[in-house]
């Protein structure tokens, strides 16, 4: 009889990561990628987590200030 097969730490891992996050590929131009790295590790940082960092700090400053987004054509849309 066959043993059934159990799965191993990583696999679990890797599971909850395509249940719990969405993934965005992003490019840079060749050499930036070693420039955002290590600006990442002189905060302490990984990459990724700079990059959401980054993007959370943007979206929160983007909508303090009244923008494109803002427009009465946008607020019509959004109201319909």
């Amino acid at each position: 009889m066959a043993r059934p097969k159990t799965k191993t730490t990583a696999q679990i891992k890797n599971d909850y990561a395509k249940k719990a996050y969405d993934d965005i590929r992003l490019q840079v131009k060749k050499g930036r990628k070693e420039i955002i790295k290590s600006h990442a590790e002189a905060r302490s940082e990984s990459v990724n987590g700079f990059i959401n960092r980054a993007i959370a700090e943007t979206m929160e400053r983007d909508n303090a200030v009244p923008g494109p987004a803002d427009s009465p054509t946008e607020q019509k849309k959004e109201d319909a």
